[in-house]
């Protein structure tokens, strides 16, 4: 069967994803009005309109909605081959915000093509997963190559943690039927030379932490030295949760032991590519980074618990601080929980140890959590990872990678509970300078096309093994 060509990728899909590209459907947590401003709207019927003029046998477009949340894209294309259970095929459209000014001649909402590669906010992340899942399903058909029933979820919410998934994921459980397949196209890739299998994900803990200590800020001239700093107290409360000297994290409840297997795959990783993961970060010269070799750097990476401080409140830019002792100080604190750490177990604990006898009896808010736990990948079956090898090298004339990531996906944990035998394969274009959440992110489009083909072979594989495995 002859693959999908960057040329074909161009005529059929490269159009309708500039046009997504230029929506700024921002995620809700960037976007409070997001009814109001329609951008979710918009890309969803977009999407779906583009979904509607594809060629298949007999397929149903459907646009989702429940009272309050967002919309979710549901195309079910029938079954060609008999016996099969369903394959679930999942993206989303929703964005992260800009960040920041991007690089000269480039805007997250002005889609700019530069070579083989396209410049926007949302195209890698994760706009093009409609277009290659169903370009792939789209190509089966065209070629005679039977597949089973397939469904491409497209949420709206996953840069939010995906909070309206679930209750989508209860309201179609019949119409899922018997998943006995997922592919996942939201991940990331280490290089561009192969396809990379996602192996684990880290979860996420995210707390809007603010401390106040006065009811109005203050002349530091006549509060300083009587009323506490409140970003002394923060400090203080920082010190409790990581160890300022390494970036340790302290809350046991948020570490664990990393398994032999994953060890093992790091050690694999870093012999066959060396410093993979210090090579692909921008880090300013002299800056010392954190693991003593290339194989730590991948597992602090992939299974270490951090801190970040992601986000800072009620504090003046520096063109307009006064000397004022300021009322407050409000941080957003993000941590990544290794794959097997129990998200609600970690929230629990960080919540005491930041509200518990606070340092000078200052007032303590913890609000907007966003908690998700991580995912571990179930063993692949035989036919599954003979799928796999046969789909990278055809696409792209290497064998696959595999490794974990460092990002979460809580969609991938949320249907592991729901469907525990189900095989798993998350992968993905997030490459180097690929820059997800970042300025200047970008979709490489051979990539994309190599993908594509490869879910072409997983889901052929799956037509003809998947269902008596």
């Amino acid at each position: 069967m002859p693959p999908i060509s960057l040329a074909d990728f161009e005529r059929d899909a490269l159009e309708t994803l500039t046009a997504y590209a230029a929506i700024p459907c921002l995620s809700p947590m960037y976007d409070a009005q997001w009814v109001a401003n329609g951008h979710i709207d918009s890309a969803i019927l977009l999407l779906a309109d583009w979904a509607r003029a594809r060629s298949f046998a007999s397929a149903d477009v459907t646009i989702h909605r429940l009272e309050g949340r967002t919309p979710v894209l549901a195309v079910t294309v029938d079954a060609t081959a008999p016996g099969a259970g369903t394959a679930v095929l999942y993206g989303h459209l929703d964005k992260q915000p800009p960040l920041g000014d991007w690089s000269e001649g480039l805007a997250p909402f002005v889609p700019v093509r530069r070579g083989d590669r396209v410049f926007a906010r949302g195209v890698a992340d994760d706009g093009y997963s409609t277009f290659s899942a169903l370009l792939a399903i789209e190509a089966m058909e065209a070629h005679d190559v039977p597949h089973s029933r397939c469904v491409v979820l497209i949420e709206a919410s996953e840069e939010s943690g995906s909070p309206d998934l679930e209750a989508y994921l209860d309201d179609l459980a019949d119409h899922l039927g018997q998943v006995e397949l997922m592919v996942c196209l939201d991940s990331g890739a280490l290089t561009y030379d192969r396809l990379w299998v996602t192996t684990s994900l880290r979860g996420v803990l995210n707390v809007e932490m603010t401390i106040q200590v006065l009811a109005q800020g203050q002349h530091s001239g006549s509060a300083s030295g009587v009323v506490p700093s409140s970003f002394r107290i923060l400090r203080q409360l920082l010190d409790r949760v990581e160890d300022a000297a390494t970036g340790e994290v302290l809350v046991p409840q948020l570490r664990a032991e990393i398994p032999a297997e994953q060890v093992a795959a790091a050690a694999s990783v870093a012999q066959e590519f060396g410093d993979i993961i210090a090579r692909e970060l921008p880090t300013l010269e002299g800056v010392e980074l954190m693991g003593a070799s290339a194989q730590e750097r991948i597992l602090r990476r992939t299974w270490y618990p951090t801190l970040s401080i992601v986000g800072i409140g009620d504090v003046p830019e520096p063109a307009i601080a006064g000397n004022v002792l300021r009322p407050a100080t409000t941080a957003v604190l993000s941590f990544r929980l290794p794959p097997s750490v129990d998200a609600d177990v970690a929230k629990e604990a960080v919540a005491k140890i930041l509200t518990a006898d606070v340092p000078s009896s200052a007032k303590v808010t913890l609000s907007s959590w966003n908690v998700g736990s991580g995912w571990v990948a179930p063993p692949l079956a035989p036919w599954l990872a003979a799928a796999l090898n046969d789909a990278s090298q055809q696409a792209f004339g290497h064998a696959p990678g595999f490794t974990g990531e460092g990002g979460s996906i809580p969609f991938l944990a949320s249907l592991a509970r729901r469907y525990p035998t189900v095989q798993f394969v998350a992968t993905g274009v997030l490459g180097p300078q690929s820059n997800a959440h970042g300025i200047d992110e970008m979709l490489d489009l051979p990539v994309a096309v190599g993908v594509t083909n490869s879910v072409i072979t997983v889901l052929a594989a799956y037509g003809t093994a998947g269902a008596r495995s």
